[in-house]
């Protein structure tokens, strides 16, 4: 009988799904869309609520005549972004000039909590910060 847990084990294993496995083209076509306003040192909303292993397409809009960033290095190292949208995340922050928008299809990481903060000179401490809830 020691044998058989090994091999329910080994089985487990083989019908997880891989971590570096794509989402299909459902996945995307489905995602749910999420508007991000970034302006004069707020984001609108600044608590962000998203659900765990749910397809979203993030609208991030700079509504400011000047450049953001919207910066969440964990949130963005964890989550599953479309293989054609990861060129917009570098270092884990979205950059936006003035008026400009960019989507980011992406699935939620695991639950918890993200920070999120602009890191242009002293746009965090005029209280452009916030955080990402994923249930």
């Amino acid at each position: 009988m020691s044998h058989v847990r090994p091999l329910a084990a080994l089985i487990a294993l083989t019908l997880m799904p891989s971590a570096g496995a794509q989402p299909g083209p459902d996945a995307w076509a489905n995602a749910r869309s999420l508007t991000l306003q970034l302006s004069s040192f707020r984001f609108d909303p600044s608590d962000i609520m998203l659900d765990h292993g749910v397809a979203y397409d993030l609208h991030f809009v700079n509504n400011s005549s000047g450049g953001h960033d919207f910066a969440g290095r964990e949130f963005f190292a964890q989550a599953q972004i479309r293989p054609e949208d990861r060129a917009k995340v570098r270092n884990g922050r979205v950059e936006l000039g003035g008026g400009e928008s960019v989507d980011v299809h992406l699935i939620a990481p695991v639950p918890g909590s993200y920070k999120i903060r602009c890191t242009h000179f002293m746009h965090s401490a005029f209280g452009m910060t916030g955080r990402i809830v994923v249930r």
